[in-house]
């Protein structure tokens, strides 16, 4: 017998696609969608076969294919979610203020972690020290991560844990800044804080603290619409984790796509050795899971810095005259990339500054002279925040998704951007525009935590390119902004093709898996604003509620 089949009525239905107008209703049947459009057609394609029939009329709501997050950090969004939380901490006594509140409430915690403390709080000049969080919390370590998570402010109990001495070295692509003294300050620049701090915490939380921040991190994106996820800083923690949840349950809350963080050595056969450790992952993971719920699909280089730090790569010197080399250097990078491309491996290149953007199209350039042309490669380049013309036309002429983030231009999170670039760049930032007309594929996310991961916020930025986080600032940029139909598109289809998974996920259409977001607020024709704050009032995974909103 035909297995039963559920209605949704009374919907404007978005089904993924922004050239085609919205459908009134749609059916699903087991996991997958049988049917969109005017509610004559969809009862018909439901009766068919005598399946028992439910009708659930959604109230008018907005309906859209679930939003696929197009770049996030996992285990760092659930654990975060429990740090103390500084992105609006407006200035250091603030910092002090709830670090001290939070080692009162736990005494006996052995460590205190927070997150997203920005670099505007501190006067032009100064830098994050130990000796300023030791004034407040001197008795255990303190972690905090940046809110770019590319540097580190730690006290000096955590220096200590960390074994950071004189003589610790500064790795590849990163610094643990000094004093005249050669003395740890407390401040770490990218792979050192990504090898020291990170390394650390690793090594001292459980399984269980891991299974519960992945568990919270599929929970909050459920609770905004979104029903699948990119994960960019794959790793062995990570891998555990999901493998401890796929032998439990056979599956996860949605699928995900993950890409394999690579580590810069600085020898070519030490990087490549890595690739063949992670082939050898991911046709292990297919084998016994197979690829509807995780699918290691590629790798991810980390380029550059960012720009509130000036580490991100630039073709010009900073406000300050500094001008930062890569990460991954192109004697490094280029047949790193082709190894990768060889295997099958999807590239995502973090490139947040010019030149690192155009590092990373010579990396995809390399890998088609050496590798040959192959339809769906789909390399991807992450961030992009300040871009050449000339690289947008490079991306567009060699096919190259742009993955952007909204979030990352909150008008409320740019002095410090805008005064260290301190010239026109600082006005032509993250230009969504130019990407659209110039016709580059197009992926949105958040980057979470680096930013909140709240979809309806998310797509506020993209349609106002004003602050979801202070009301009173000025719009940046506002002729960037996206028609909301251009946004949930890169939001849901732009998504999943960047994932190489447009087959079966973002659209509400027939035979696609039935990942569905009912908007609790109106993002095609509502105001801008009502969005924030806002969730989905249901998401639907397979099929099935994953999250019901109370009323």
């Amino acid at each position: 017998m035909t297995s039963p089949t559920t209605i949704y009525t009374n919907a404007t239905v978005f089904t993924g696609e922004a050239a085609i107008a919205p459908r009134e209703s749609f059916a699903v049947r087991d996991d997958r969608v049988l049917a969109s459009g005017d509610l004559a057609a969809v009862r018909l394609a439901a009766q068919a076969g005598g399946a028992p029939v439910t009708e659930v009329d959604l109230g008018g709501a907005v309906v859209t294919p679930g939003i696929i997050e197009g770049h996030s950090h996992m285990l760092m969004l659930g654990e975060s979610l429990s740090k103390v939380q500084l992105r609006d901490a407006a200035s250091i006594e603030v910092v002090q203020e709830r670090l001290a509140a939070a080692r009162a409430a736990a005494p006996d915690a052995p460590l205190l972690l927070g997150t997203s403390w920005l670099f505007d709080i501190f006067p032009e000049g100064e830098r994050p020290t130990a000796a300023v969080i030791d004034a407040v919390v001197p008795d255990v370590p303190v972690i905090l991560d940046a809110n770019d998570l590319h540097s580190v402010w730690v006290n000096t109990k955590a220096l200590e844990a960390m074994g950071i001495t004189r003589d610790t070295p500064d790795p590849v692509g990163g610094e643990i800044v000094r004093d005249a003294q050669g003395d740890a300050t407390g401040f770490l620049l990218e792979t050192a804080a990504m090898q020291h701090a990170w390394g650390y915490l690793d090594s001292v939380r459980s399984e269980a603290d891991e299974d519960r921040y992945l568990a919270a991190a599929f929970d909050a994106y459920l609770e905004t619409g979104v029903t699948g996820a990119t994960e960019m800083s794959f790793g062995e923690a990570d891998l555990a984790a999901y493998r401890r949840i796929l032998d439990r349950d056979g599956r996860l809350p949605f699928p995900v796509n993950a890409h394999w963080l690579l580590t810069a050595t600085g020898d070519t056969a030490t990087d490549v050795a890595q690739i063949e450790r992670i082939v050898r992952e991911r046709d292990a993971v297919a084998a016994q899971y197979g690829d509807a719920w995780l699918r290691i699909t590629g790798v991810k280089f980390i380029l550059d810095g960012v720009i509130d730090a000036c580490t991100a790569t630039m073709r010009e010197p900073y406000a300050n005259g500094a001008l930062p080399g890569a990460i991954w250097e192109r004697e490094f990078a280029l047949p790193m990339a082709v190894a990768a491309d060889a295997a099958g491996l999807q590239l995502a290149l973090h490139a947040i500054g010019d030149e690192a953007s155009t590092i990373a199209l010579d990396m995809v350039q390399e890998c088609i002279r050496v590798n040959g042309p192959r339809a769906n490669r789909r390399a991807r380049v992450e961030h992009l925040e300040s871009v050449a013309d000339d690289t947008i036309a490079r991306m567009a002429a060699l096919g190259v998704t742009a993955s952007m983030q909204p979030v990352h231009c909150d008008p409320a999170v740019l002095d410090n951007w805008q005064a260290v670039l301190g010239d026109e760049r600082a006005r032509t930032g993250f230009p969504w525009h130019k990407f659209r007309a110039a016709g580059v594929p197009l992926a949105l996310g958040t980057d979470a935590p680096t930013a909140p991961h709240v979809a309806p916020d998310n797509l506020f930025i993209a349609l106002t390119a004003e602050s979801a986080l202070d009301r009173s600032r000025e719009a940046y940029q506002p002729e960037r902004v996206f028609t909301p139909s251009q946004a949930l598109e890169a939001l849901t289809l732009g998504a999943a093709y960047a994932t190489r998974r447009e087959d079966e996920l973002g659209r509400i259409s027939a035979g696609y898996r039935a990942n569905v977001a009912v908007w609790a607020a109106n993002p095609l024709a509502g105001a801008p604003a009502e969005l924030l704050g806002t969730g989905a009032a249901l998401t639907l995974v397979d099929g099935q509620v994953a999250h019901r909103r109370e009323a």
